[in-house]
């Protein structure tokens, strides 16, 4: 969650919870997101305001319909430096929100009340090296500076200061158009042509969100403008995506060459680079029920060379961001943490030259903030908590399992489905239907009660109590989910193989299909303390062949070429569709589909998740090019279909560096 979510209030007004709906739309895909949410992050917490954390709450437990609940149930991870930059409140604003609020930090929200977060401070520091240094910015952050800190640092001034030739300073500034004024004077002095280069913006992009030095750029229709000279100081704004990590956010560099669209840069102790485009893309996540995951969709992108004129930047915008040598023009008009963020910036104090003095007035920590820090938990108290957490934790997932809402929900949607759809028998489709959600409601009735059972039980204690009535509960729960719901679904689905004009029912049936082997496979994958747990094994449902179907739709029989799989794939067919259709083993089509990842008639990414991917890439790199020894290094979910069509796209890579070499 960005903390610039600052877009629900409502001018000079208030807004409340009952104005915050109307002034907001979420589709049925966000919603469901929202549904399915485990685990909140919010980063740079400093500058997050309470009442947009209030909204946030409000939000959450609307949409999840738990309004009893912090955050609607969602776990929250706050991350950040209180003694970093604060909420940004206009005046007329905060005349309002001071009637609600004792402050407008996060920490003084109504939900943080309701549920005050474990605070764990991480105090090792990796910015700076010398002690000396970090003692000094550790007294300014605690608003406890003595009078040699100041001395040193004001010995450190230098108003005429003129970076010498071949050294890259930064000035962090306290204004935006102070930044501006000293790139734009630098850029104007530097000799040569002044060259300009268009960004790319496909889709959706909004203005806001443009990464690069929006300033010194020219927006005329969907073109974005950026001015470089050669000669000129810039600043990387984006990580390297590569392999070879060559610079990061942050990075000061030289433009050495500009001719036509190629740039290259000069780095300290590092061979010049040829610049290329980075991406960044407008994201929209959305929920797949059929996968159960959330998904990313891509709305709009943004290409332009990862660079900003680098001369001067605002403290605000130097917050995360690391310098060796910095010239910081303080002046008189520092807000809370100004001076700790500018600072700390700094790697060390030789690299650090003041522009202007800094006077004990302009340091300036919140007293609220410091109360704050003082919440910290000693480590046994935070050990002992984890676990008393995680097993709290662990027994809301087990109740969380025999909730039968997901089922009862998928067999409705069903139902509204087969309104006004043309199918071969729809009044025998909506009495199966009717016939699957009676006997869901009653599996549902006894799920209720052995829900309240099994609190009882972990209130109790009894560990073997527990073990036995869930084993118990698997096997009855699971036993009828599978022949009365699923069988009679899949057999249903089997009828349909051959109708047509019915594809979008069959694939929101199919939607229905995998929310319910969810349900059956989480009866099977239950974690509570060090107990274990039976697992049910349906027996596997036998796609039924019409009898009356044509022969060129006949299943395909056993030995059929690679290709036949291929070619279902594309046609959205799932890894074990295709195998029921094939009459093969699910691992024989991921062998298949993972061979044409060689051939480059699959991307990867359509067999493996990026994330997965990486992981097994890793392991690639470590160990070699055996799928055994690759699958023993890896958890066990992951399978040796994704293992190969890693080690396919690995084997491709490498050749195609080869042929290029």
């Amino acid at each position: 969650v960005p903390a610039s979510l600052n877009n629900f209030s409502s001018g000079g007004g208030a807004t409340d919870k009952h104005s915050l709906f109307k002034n907001i739309f979420f589709s049925g895909s966000k919603r469901e997101l929202l549904q399915e949410l485990e685990l909140l992050i919010i980063d740079e917490v400093s500058m997050v305001r309470c009442d947009m954390l209030d909204a946030m709450d409000t939000i959450l437990r609307h949409f999840r319909r738990k309004y009893n609940e912090p955050f609607g149930g969602v776990q929250v991870l706050y991350i950040g430096d209180m003694y970093q930059l604060p909420p940004v409140i206009p005046q007329h604003e905060w005349n309002i929100l001071s009637e609600h609020y004792n402050s407008p930090f996060f920490f003084d929200a109504k939900v943080v009340r309701e549920m005050p977060p474990l605070y764990i401070e991480l105090k090792k520091i990796y910015r700076q090296n010398e002690q000396h240094f970090i003692d000094i910015l550790n007294r300014i952050r605690d608003n406890a500076p003595q009078r040699d800190d100041l001395q040193e640092l004001n010995n450190r001034y230098n108003p005429a200061f003129s970076a010498p030739e071949g050294k890259k300073f930064i000035t962090l500034t306290t204004h935006n158009r102070k930044a501006d004024v000293i790139n734009e004077a630098e850029l104007k002095k530097l000799p040569g042509k002044l060259h300009t280069f268009t960004a790319e913006i496909k889709g959706e992009f909004s203005d806001k969100a443009l990464p690069t030095d929006f300033n010194l750029q020219l927006k005329e229709g969907a073109q974005v403008m950026f001015k470089l000279k050669e000669g000129a100081q810039v600043m990387f704004i984006k990580n390297d995506s590569g392999t070879e990590r060559r610079y990061y956010n942050g990075k000061l560099a030289l433009v050495k060459k500009i001719s036509g669209e190629e740039i290259t840069v000069a780095l300290d102790g590092a061979d010049d680079l040829v610049l290329e485009k980075e991406e960044w893309k407008n994201i929209r996540y959305n929920y797949n029920k059929e996968k159960n995951d959330i998904e990313e969709e891509e709305l709009g992108s943004f290409q332009q060379f990862p660079v900003r004129l680098a001369w001067a930047i605002t403290i605000h915008k130097s917050q995360g961001l690391t310098f060796e040598r910095a010239v910081i023009d303080a002046g008189a008009s520092f807000a809370a943490g100004q001076v700790y963020v500018a600072l700390s910036r700094c790697t060390s104090l030789e690299g650090l030259v003041l522009h202007s003095k800094i006077h004990p007035h302009a340091i300036s920590t919140d007293r609220r903030v410091i109360e704050f820090a003082q919440r910290e938990e000693d480590d046994d108290h935070l050990q002992q908590l984890l676990r008393e957490e995680k097993e709290k934790f662990q027994a809301e997932m087990l109740v969380k399992t025999f909730n039968w809402s997901k089922v009862l929900s998928a067999l409705h949607d069903w139902k509204e489905n087969i309104a006004g759809k043309k199918l071969p028998d729809p009044e025998g489709t909506l009495a199966l239907c009717t016939e699957l959600m009676t006997k869901a409601a009653a599996q549902a009735t006894v799920a209720d009660k052995f829900q309240a059972q099994l609190q009882q039980i972990i209130g109790g204690g009894d560990k073997d109590l527990l073990q036995q009535r869930v084993n118990k509960a698997i096997l009855y729960f699971a036993k009828a989910l599978a022949d009365e719901i699923i069988l009679p679904l899949q057999q249903h689905l089997s009828s349909l193989r051959f109708a047509s004009k019915i594809t979008k029912y069959v694939k929101d049936l199919r939607v229905t299909e995998a929310v319910i082997l969810q349900q059956l496979d989480k009866l099977n994958k239950i974690v509570f303390a060090d107990l274990s747990f039976v697992q049910y094994e349906a027996p596997a449902v036998q796609a039924q062949t019409p009898v009356t179907a044509p022969a060129k739709k006949e299943k395909a029989v056993k030995g059929a070429s690679k290709g036949d799989t291929l070619a279902l794939f594309r046609e959205g067919k799932s890894m074990e569709e295709i195998a029921s259709l094939r009459n093969l083993a699910i691992s024989t089509i991921e062998s298949h589909l993972s061979s044409f990842v060689y051939t480059g008639e699959l991307e990867l990414d359509e067999l493996v998740s990026p994330v997965r991917s990486k992981a097994i890439l890793k392991v690639i790199e470590d160990v070699g090019m055996t799928a055994t020894t690759i699958k023993q290094q890896l958890p066990e979910e992951y399978s040796y279909g994704e293992i190969r069509a890693v080690m396919n796209y690995y084997r491709l890579q490498q050749e195609r560096k080869g042929q290029t070499a």
